[in-house]
């Protein structure tokens, strides 16, 4: 009686590890499967962002040239990715050993660059043409008006240039009373 108790213990037992193996086995070409539709997706998009980002920089910087690199090639989904940048006149660096302006320039076309695999119906942006001197806020405001053809743009901004390609400009002012209200300009029909 006994015998048959453990034998009956012992066969599920078994069956539970079986089933168990089964799972471990399920779960293992579950993890191949996502990380080899991950690997070519990651792949996929990180080909079209450099290909973006070639186009994009030379924009911002007046020539020039850029592209992505991944520090480990040979493992894309735990590899870091480097920026490397050759501003019109330099060597070849990567994104951090750029001044203050180039590296926000850079920024701006990284991201630009992956805005534009996938524009979305509306981008905004804060302040993000602080950092840059006259000239380059004119290539910023260039590459925007070819933004805002496919994109409604909403920037927070203090920079005047950036504020005359605007169609409307929305600020805050205070009243006599000290009392903020917002001001609204429609600066359409005034080009």
């Amino acid at each position: 009686n006994e015998y048959d108790k453990l034998k009956e213990r012992y066969e599920f037992i078994m069956a539970q590890r079986q089933d168990l193996l089964s799972s471990i086995d399920s779960l293992d070409n579950a993890i191949r499967r996502i990380n080899r539709i991950s690997k070519e997706r990651f792949l996929s998009t990180f080909g079209k962002v450099d290909e973006k980002l070639r186009k994009v920089f030379p924009i911002l910087f007046d020539g020039g040239r850029a592209r992505l690199r991944l520090i480990d090639e040979g493992l894309p989904l735990e590899s870091g990715v480097l920026v490397e940048v050759q501003p019109p006149g330099k060597r070849l660096v990567h994104m951090g050993l750029l001044s203050g302006g180039e590296k926000a320039l850079a920024a701006m076309a990284l991201l630009f660059a992956i805005y534009l695999i996938k524009p979305s119906p509306f981008i905004i942006m804060d302040e993000v043409d602080a950092p840059l001197d006259e000239a380059n806020t004119d290539r910023f405001n260039e590459l925007l008006r070819e933004i805002k053809r496919s994109s409604q743009v909403i920037i927070v901004t203090h920079n005047r240039k950036t504020m005359e390609m605007s169609e409307r400009l929305y600020g805050v002012t205070m009243d006599k009373d000290s009392v903020s209200k917002i001001v609204s300009v429609d600066l359409e029909g005034y080009r």
